[in-house]
């Protein structure tokens, strides 16, 4: 499974605007609406979705990244939003740090290998600091894509 896979472009952002954790789901979520793979009506039940499990443990894995995730009978099939937040967000990160990369991924209630191995991907890739430093400079939203296909050709 490739990241392009399940991330379009129109979900692709490199100025978050949030500084707090609740307005990063937010603006994540937003960004899937701008996809047209969930229905704007959906949107407040999605976030409220991906708060829970936040408050189940915190996705923010460390290292500056966060991968908050949820299931819904909203979502037709796994679809992800990838924001890059300049400053850093509190994200109750498991090293403390502030969280500058965020990968949002929303999967169907009844797939569970899909949203797992989509989970296992970004955590594989983004465990290269090289990769990690690229995504959070890059300047513009095509440029965000072509670093993320790039590195899915290489790493398949």
């Amino acid at each position: 499974m490739k990241i392009m896979d399940f991330l379009n472009k129109k979900g692709i952002s490199v100025n978050l605007k949030s500084k707090d954790k609740d307005g990063v789901i937010k603006e994540l979520v937003d960004l899937i609406v701008k996809t047209g793979k969930i229905r704007p009506k959906d949107k407040d039940a999605l976030v409220k979705i991906i708060c829970d499990r936040e408050s189940l443990g915190s996705t923010g894995i460390g290292q500056g990244i966060g991968i908050p995730h949820g299931k819904s009978q909203a979502v037709k099939e796994l679809t992800g939003a990838c924001a890059i937040s300049k400053d850093g967000v509190n994200f109750d990160s498991l090293d403390g740090e502030p969280v500058h990369i965020f990968f949002l991924l929303l999967a169907p209630h009844q797939s569970a290998g899909p949203h797992l191995k989509a989970l296992a991907r970004i955590s594989r890739l983004l465990k290269d600091k090289y990769f990690r430093d690229m995504l959070k400079n890059a300047p513009t939203e095509k440029a965000l894509i072509n670093i993320i296909g790039k590195e899915d050709q290489k790493r398949h």
